[in-house]
């Protein structure tokens, strides 16, 4: 853990990035498959969110808190999505979106 950054930020960037790894190997895993809903288009933005939530909390910029609440709805929405399949890759994907979005919200409150 950065000493550098707020604790509550560096638990947001941890969130993030595990729900960008997670949500990249389901990308990956349904290349090719059919799926009944937004699975894995959802994932994509949700990398894209992950991934710009984590340059603003790692600047600390004054956006960041606003960046968490989006990152937190996309994250809910990728969850939903993901959680439908049963699929371990989606399952995982799913659960860590549930985290992502859960840190995101406490960023956004704080």
């Amino acid at each position: 853990m950065s000493t550098l950054i707020k604790p509550n930020y560096q638990e947001c960037i941890e969130a993030c990035q595990k729900c960008l790894v997670d949500c990249q190997v389901c990308i990956t895993k349904m290349a090719g498959k059919d799926s009944m809903n937004d699975c894995p288009y959802c994932c994509v933005q949700c990398v894209e969110s992950c991934l710009a939530c984590i340059k603003m909390l790692a600047s600390e910029s004054k956006w960041a808190p606003e960046y968490c609440r989006l990152c937190a709805e996309i994250c809910d929405y990728c969850a939903e999505q993901c959680g439908a399949h049963d699929h371990d890759h989606c399952k995982a994907c799913a659960e860590s979106c549930r985290r992502c979005a859960e840190a995101c919200r406490q960023v956004a409150a704080a």
